[in-house]
């Protein structure tokens, strides 16, 4: 039977069980392509470097634009699906995803790789929100709200463990093409599947209103200019960075950076103003004065960022310092993702019994191991010693915040804006992506040159192994930082994700 709950604001339906299976499988089914090309670009890097002429400076391209444009675009889309409903919005990405995913698979410069893995990022901050929305709003709190956010959690590990393993064979076989097609068919598929299965719009008191009127009223279009504006200048400075570390001292590197750090204030000016005011708030300053608010942002911030780092140098550490074959390196990089589903489901049920403090900060301890174990491996160490127990660590922290961090946000938020709430957390998780991946190789890249300055070729192993272990060590200090926030911001939480009268 399907239950109505009625609100001041907002009219919601929740769905029968049956009903909400369908629609949880739906939108997870986008989450895990979406996360099947992310696996795609990690295991298939080297054969995309050599095959479409990517130079070394732009090799994290083709995965830190995907998450620059998501992170840049995931308030705006936030806002939109709030305003304009989320099931509208929930199509139109669906669509946009198989199109753009099918580009991929058709590039044939690295330039064109990289425009449409961009595009991808678009369309995975257009889905991310409006998915979040939809299970909040259309699943009953508790139990089965609680495994809904934990399944978009899983799908994603698994999408991008499916996607390493299969990209790995085709790789290795036919080529990585047919493994963008595969997606992207598979993404139709659902767009024509989510037109039947999900349900409608919440009814809101606004809703007789053209959707135009709504997106012109009731969402904050300053506040979005000065956030995403900030947040994408800054993505792009430290992408750019990562090519070659000098762009910090190029004149439009300086520019951005200097409009970046004033979007900042303006921000904050912006949403005071907008609060005084009782007008719609992005994110409303008082919700910073909340340590518990505060400490989950930085903490899937930071999480995403080094478990997104350890797929990747996980990978090319066994393909360019080991000489595995791309199937071997996504084989070895599976126990990672297979951790990461199994963290999740486990959250999922266990998360309304949990002390939210002490299985975070076991969770993070736990985690932080695994870069570390990579960063004291030898290059021909055997993988059973080191590597295997480093993958099965590094997820767990990140999986299980997922889960946590997305309960916390919905509580947060009130009920016709949970699409933006799950945007602000997943911003944080996308630029922790980006910011993460451009650092490392930064890193990497810097130290592998130093050394290769003073030997002939910065592409042997050796070389190339000492950027590596310097990226793994950045990922161990952040992995304490990581410890430090869930201990002090954290220790107040009680259980969470339990049904309320």
């Amino acid at each position: 039977m399907t239950t109505t709950t009625t609100t001041t604001t907002t009219t919601t339906v929740l769905l029968p069980r049956f009903r909400a299976v369908i629609v949880t499988v739906q939108l997870c089914g986008l989450m895990f392509f979406s996360s099947f090309c992310n696996g795609i670009v990690v295991v298939a890097l080297p054969a995309m470097q050599s095959g479409l002429g990517l130079d070394e400076g732009l090799l994290v391209w083709p995965s830190s634009s995907y998450y620059l444009t998501a992170g840049s675009c995931l308030l705006l889309a936030g806002s939109i699906a709030d305003a304009a409903g989320a099931k509208r919005v929930q199509l139109v990405g669906s669509l946009l995803a198989a199109a753009f995913t099918l580009g991929c698979g058709l590039a044939r410069t690295g330039g064109e790789l990289i425009a449409f893995r961009a595009l991808q990022g678009v369309t995975n901050a257009i889905i991310s929100p409006s998915s979040i929305s939809i299970i909040s709003s259309s699943l009953e709190e508790g139990r089965p709200r609680n495994m809904g956010f934990a399944c978009l959690g899983f799908s994603q590990p698994l999408g991008f463990g499916v996607g390493l393993v299969l990209a790995g064979v085709l790789t290795d076989t036919i080529g990585w093409r047919p493994a963008f097609y595969l997606a992207a068919a598979a993404s139709l598929a659902l767009f024509l599947l989510s037109i039947w299965a999900l349900p409608p719009d919440p009814r809101r008191p606004e809703a007789d209103q053209p959707v135009w009127r709504r997106l012109a009223l009731h969402i904050d279009w300053v506040g979005l200019l000065f956030a995403s504006t900030g947040l994408a200048m800054l993505s792009y400075v430290l992408a750019s960075m990562s090519s070659d570390i000098n762009n910090i001292h190029q004149a439009p590197s300086i520019v951005l950076l200097v409009i970046s750090g004033f979007s900042i204030p303006a921000f904050a000016a912006w949403m005071h103003y907008q609060s005084k005011n009782n007008r719609t708030a992005l994110i409303p300053n008082s919700l910073w004065r909340s340590r518990v608010f505060t400490s989950s942002c930085i903490l899937i911030l930071l999480t995403n960022a080094i478990t997104n780092c350890m797929e990747l140098y996980s990978s090319l550490f066994f393909q360019q310092v080991q000489g595995i074959s791309a199937l071997g390196a996504s084989i070895r990089v599976l126990p990672s993702l297979l951790a990461g589903v199994l963290t999740s489901i486990l959250t999922g049920i266990f998360v309304n019994r949990m002390p939210v403090l002490w299985t975070v900060l076991i969770s993070s301890a736990l985690s932080a191991t695994a870069p570390l174990l990579m960063a004291f491996i030898r290059t021909d160490q055997v993988y059973w010693e080191n590597a295997f127990f480093g993958q099965i660590l590094s997820p767990i922290s990140c999986d299980m915040l997922f889960t946590v961090g997305l309960l916390i946000i919905s509580d947060v938020y009130p009920k016709h804006m949970q699409a933006l709430g799950g945007a602000v957390f997943n911003t944080c998780a996308q630029l922790g992506a980006a910011v993460g991946l451009s650092v490392a190789q930064v890193v990497a890249s810097s130290v592998t040159s130093n050394v290769a300055s003073s030997s002939a070729d910065k592409s042997s192993p050796d070389a190339l192994m000492k950027g590596y272990r310097a990226a793994f060590w950045l990922m161990f200090g952040c992995m304490v930082a990581v410890c430090f926030v869930s201990a002090l911001g954290l220790r107040k939480v009680g259980v969470i994700g339990v049904k309320r009268d």
